[in-house]
């Protein structure tokens, strides 16, 4: 006897549906929909107490399939449990307590939160520090980190979503969504003495392809000196990367399709601006400003509900200050003056939305983002991307520019993926993460990582730039790995 909501898909979990449909197609069963209790009774051979064993194999089988299938199928949530439940041992885990607390200490961090998951449980779940030293007020877990370059893994999955429904592919020329980039041409001199410089044709249109991989030729402004800084401030570029105080991201792009490229199309890897030209792309694509989309088809699906490109007032409070290392030891930057214009999360929504760094999370958001990609797309039973996307997400891209030396690294099998850096088979060794792993970081010394080997996810938040201490990541990091029992 199974009871189910009148309205299969309105209330019942797709396995009791999915069941109850198996079920009612038996020669041995009857269906009956009751109105007045508002239920579905299956009952086996009303008239008999017993049933045909034949058919009783059947079921079990079919029964057992479905059992699977629904493990299978829905990911589960992302819960704290005991480390020694999923191969961990809690002991040594407090050695990044001890680690995380004596950074503190010498001023070489000012505190954060860090998330270790394994199998989609968590394992460690902490905050160590200040968020503010002199006050001494005490960081929180739910405290709100900008995650700067970690908004690159987010508006690569937007595009990857595109890409399996169809809409876009990788070698297509990005003028094709943003004509201006049609005219786009590369730096050939510069003259410092009155900022002139010269250009010539490209070879070959910018791709799809090559924004996701860093290698169109498009950088930040500080590449190779001050000399495309100049060229970016004559076009009205300045504060590139995270906001714009006035440029909408349509008019931002369209102004750096003006700035020349720092090489060829394809010619090799150099990070730049790339994502928030593919933000621009999802925005064209979709129709949708790239905020809303991130809204509708990442962060509500996922329940990231602390992830922003602009805070609501009410969760501005939240937002965790960003020291800098000085000669005078760690202090708040905006006392520093070495950074300037970090109230941008606080900002009002002026439809700018830099998808390579604009994003603003906390620890636990920005797990659950990347345990449903551990999760081959999906978590509690919410996809946003397919397995087979994820496979061609993370394969290897820069093969051919590695064996030139154009490639991401220098390091054989430190290489670049779609979005993201990755370890193959040539690296195994150089650190604990193991073959496959995924990762990248961000400019306020944000990091994270994915091992699909292990099923383990690693979150690391502070907020520190400059950083003359960046390796805490690494020592953490080695910590958590020697922590694995299994």
């Amino acid at each position: 006897m199974i009871f189910t909501e009148p309205y299969p898909e309105e209330k019942n979990s797709r396995f009791q549906t999915f069941l109850s449909g198996l079920l009612c197609f038996s020669k041995k069963t009857i269906f009956i929909f009751n109105r007045r209790l508002s239920s579905a009774i299956l009952l086996s051979e009303i008239n008999k107490l017993t049933i045909n064993t034949k058919f009783m194999k059947q079921f079990i089988s079919i029964l057992s399939l479905i059992i699977l299938f629904q493990f299978q199928t829905f990911a589960q949530p992302l819960v704290e449990t005991k480390p020694e439940n999923v191969g961990f041992s809690s002991e040594k885990l407090k050695l990044v307590d001890d680690l995380a607390n004596q950074y503190v200490i010498e001023g070489k961090t000012p505190g954060g939160v860090i998330l270790v998951a394994r199998k989609g449980k968590i394992v460690y779940y902490k905050n160590f520090g200040y968020r503010d030293i002199g006050k001494r007020e005490k960081a929180q877990k739910d405290d709100i980190f900008r995650i700067a370059s970690m908004s690159k893994a987010i508006t690569t999955v937007g595009i990857m979503q595109l890409f399996e429904r169809g809409l876009i592919g990788f070698d297509e020329p990005v003028h094709k969504y943003i004509p201006a980039f049609k005219q786009t041409r590369v730096l050939e001199s510069f003259d410092a003495s009155d900022s002139s410089y010269t250009t010539v044709q490209t070879k070959s249109p910018i791709t799809i392809r090559q924004l996701l991989t860093h290698t169109s030729g498009i950088p930040y402004s500080d590449y190779k000196g001050n000399n495309l800084n100049v060229i970016f401030q004559k076009f009205g570029l300045t504060q590139v990367g995270l906001s714009h105080a006035s440029l909408t991201t349509e008019d931002f792009i369209n102004q750096l399709a003006k700035v020349p490229l720092a090489f060829q199309p394809g010619e090799r890897y150099q990070y730049g601006l790339n994502m928030d030209v593919l933000g621009r792309v999802i925005e064209v694509v979709s129709g949708m400003k790239l905020s809303d989309y991130f809204r509708k088809n990442i962060f509500d699906p996922l329940g990231m509900n602390d992830t922003w490109f602009y805070l609501p007032k009410e969760k501005q409070n939240r937002l965790y200050p960003v020291f800098s290392h000085t000669d005078n030891g760690l202090v708040q930057a905006t006392e520093s003056g070495m950074i300037k214009l970090l109230d941008y999360p606080k900002r009002d929504d002026n439809n700018h939305y830099a998808g390579g760094g604009g994003l603003s999370s906390t620890a636990m958001d920005y797990a659950r983002f990347i345990q449903a990609l551990l999760n081959n797309g999906q978590l509690d039973g919410k996809r946003i991307l397919s397995r087979k996307t994820i496979e061609v997400m993370t394969a290897d891209q820069m093969v051919a520019l590695n064996k030139e030396g154009k490639g991401y690294s220098q390091i054989p099998g430190n290489t670049y993926c779609l979005g993201f850096s990755l370890i193959t088979e040539q690296a195994k060794g150089m650190n604990s993460k193991s073959v496959g792993t995924y990762e990248w970081g961000g400019y306020f010394s944000t990091k994270f990582f994915i091992d699909p080997q292990e099923e383990l996810i690693f979150v690391g938040m502070t907020q520190v730039s400059p950083n003359r201490h960046g390796y805490f990541w690494d020592r953490v990091t080695t910590l958590v790995y020697s922590a694995i029992t299994d």
